[in-house]
């Protein structure tokens, strides 16, 4: 190290800056950084849709984990660039920051503004082709691992227009090289509900009988929102569906209030889901409480409240897709999740409150359905922050402070504590004497608790079964709930492995999901997988998760059923402390399952689904997958 001079330097040329931090680009190198790649392609023929080159897009999942992404649109240049002189083609799949995104000419509007898309593609792949269809000819070019193994080549002649990009992912580099059918049909859904008319397939090759699914939305995001609706009571029929542009910045809106006590707003830039919302998403919501609020003022049902409505009361019941088309965005990070622009907050804000203000006096029975709600809504809350309040208050005079099902571990550093939420005061307490007391604490639940999704937040935070699970995790809940007073930075759910296990996960993983969101986000919440069987022959003792595990193993024991002893463990309770460490406790041997959100669209629908007050939309989710469930406990 004393030693430190020019040559210590190292200049990392062409792609290799990406193979050697690939998470800098894509975020990571696990199933989410995998589907990234396919998304960083996609995204090259969303942009010539948005410039109204392309109208369909096909994506093929092919056997042996190869991808492939087609468009219609005009092809990526092949001619030779007057400065690099090399084909542009091989200029946009080998050199960072290079594409047709930059001076607005060619693209107006993009989503692939960092300008690394392909290339990353390209540098991550163990090999990529592209094949372009353009001026009446078809040209190819091969690499690998990002470096052009072929020159550019004519291969003949077409009337077709187009890009073709091919490509298998680096198993060297990736976690997984095999890509999720109905992650990517999730995420195409949205571009094809964000792109009126666009019509976009994916295909699933890998099967015996291919999977098909094509979507195409003439109703743009009114058909959006009426997706997201299905299943619920709405407050008024038609969405409400607003576009302008202003400065140059197209705005796209669709609102819509139900009965359900949550709300729903996903917002996007270019095509692009920000996440983290950003100043599109501020000027959204000050538009919208200012509305409302005025009309609220305005109206008879004021005289029923002490106070005006708040942010929290607006947004009860409330699905809505904000979607700009911008110029020059300013994103956060590669992945983009929150939008900068400061111009953009007032543009929204603009354009939303005038829309707004003009359609509720143009149609006054739409807001008045909306005020009775949103004024049963603010009733709600002050009933919820004097649930609170009396709660703080009770706590105040307990000198503990946590509930007595609690057994608590003594580190206090969340990030190495665990918190076993278990089902049951049998396997609680197996739990507890099997525990290592130093950095894992076990909540007992007993018997089924509260479905969230059917009622509001003072009935949450005052039910008996729900209470310890706020005051055990101390993040608090709903709007209020704060990650950074969770006390374990691991909550594991640990159920019987039957329908009632499975039934108590959905509750207690809705409830995350509606009022402790961020711990999802956070990757805090798992999931136990307790055995199914023990097996024991000549003093051998097998933990099953699974009847095909089972079922080899005892055909590998050499024996017949006779000498072989198997348990079907029909709850958590059979096990003594020893076997539930051994099986599900003891980080060196045990299964858990991380919950994660990874597409919040579907995950809405899901839990909206299955868990809401409709019953016909469940009914139907029922009998089109009942043929597919493989472990049905009878």
């Amino acid at each position: 190290m004393s030693d430190y001079s020019a040559q210590n330097i190292q200049v990392l040329k062409g792609l290799e800056a990406v193979r050697l931090r690939p998470s800098m680009y894509i975020g990571s190198v696990g199933i989410e950084g995998l589907h990234q790649l396919v998304f960083e392609v996609i995204d090259n023929s969303i942009d010539e849709a948005l410039q109204g080159f392309c109208d369909t897009v096909t994506v093929v999942l092919e056997p042996d984990d190869i991808v492939r992404v087609e468009d219609n649109g005009r092809g990526i240049p092949v001619d030779i660039h007057p400065d690099e002189q090399i084909s542009a083609l091989e200029l946009v799949m080998t050199t960072l920051h290079a594409g047709g995104k930059f001076d607005k000419k060619s693209y107006k509007v993009s989503g692939g503004l960092h300008g690394v898309g392909v290339s990353v593609v390209n540098a991550l792949s163990q090999w990529c082709e592209a094949t372009v269809y353009t001026g009446n000819a078809v040209y190819i070019q091969r690499y690998k691992l990002g470096i052009p193994e072929t020159s550019i080549t004519k291969i003949g002649t077409t009337d077709k227009r187009g890009t073709t990009i091919r490509f298998k992912a680096d198993s060297t580099i990736f976690e997984t090289i095999t890509p999720h059918f109905d992650t990517l049909s999730n995420r195409l859904r949205e571009l094809a509900f964000l792109n009126k008319g666009l019509s976009i397939d994916i295909r699933d090759e890998r099967l015996e009988e291919p999977k098909v699914n094509q979507f195409c939305f003439e109703g743009g995001l009114k058909s959006f929102i009426e997706y997201l609706n299905k299943g619920k009571t709405v407050l008024h029929a038609e969405p409400i569906v607003i576009n302008s542009i202003h400065d140059n910045v197209e705005v796209e809106c669709a609102i819509q209030y139900n009965d359900s006590y949550n709300e729903v707003i996903f917002t996007f830039v270019n095509n692009i889901n920000t996440r983290n919302g950003g100043t599109h998403l501020i000027g959204f919501k000050m538009a919208l409480n200012r509305c409302i609020n005025e009309f609220f003022k305005n109206s008879k049902l004021a005289k029923k409240l002490e106070e005006f409505l708040s942010n929290e009361d607006i947004r009860e019941g409330l699905t809505a897709i904000l979607s700009l088309k911008i110029p020059e965005p300013q994103f956060e990070g590669q992945t983009k999740p929150k939008l900068g622009n400061p111009e953009v907050k007032t543009i929204v804000e603009t354009v939303i409150g005038d829309y707004l203000g003009n359609y509720f006096d143009r149609n006054p029975q739409v807001i008045a359905s909306i005020l009775e709600k949103l004024l049963l809504a603010a009733r709600a809350r002050i009933a919820a922050r004097q649930a609170r309040e009396a709660t703080r208050r009770k706590s105040l005079m307990d000198s503990i402070g946590l509930p007595a099902k609690l057994a608590d571990c003594t580190e206090k550093d969340p990030a190495l504590s665990e918190l076993f939420i278990v089902e049951g005061d049998s396997a609680g307490g197996s739990a507890k004497m099997g525990r290592n007391r130093y950095n894992q604490a076990i909540l007992s639940l007993f018997g089924k608790m509260l479905n969230v999704e059917k009622t509001r937040l003072e009935k949450v935070i005052s039910n008996e079964k729900l209470q310890p699970v706020i005051a055990s995790i101390g993040g608090g809940a709903g709007v209020d709930f704060d990650i950074a007073k969770v006390r374990y930075h691991k909550v594991i759910i640990m159920a019987d492995a039957d329908v009632d296990g499975s039934h108590i996960r959905t509750l207690l993983l809705t409830f995350f999901y509606r009022y402790m969101t961020a711990l999802i986000e956070q990757g805090y919440v798992y999931l136990a997988m307790p055995p199914l069987y023990k097996i024991s022959y000549e003093k051998k003792i097998f933990y099953v998760y699974d009847d095909a595990e089972k079922d080899r193993i005892i055909k590998e024991s050499g024996h017949n059923s006779e000498k072989i002893a198997v348990q079907r463990y029909k709850g958590l309770g059979e096990m003594n402390p020893e076997q539930l460490w051994n099986t599900t406790m003891d980080p060196s041997q045990r299964n858990i399952v991380q919950i994660y959100l990874d597409d919040a669209v579907e995950a809405e629908r899901i839990f909206s689904t299955l868990m809401g007050s409709d019953v016909s939309p469940r009914r139907a989710f029922i009998e089109e997958n009942a043929l597919s469930v493989s472990n049905l406990d009878v």
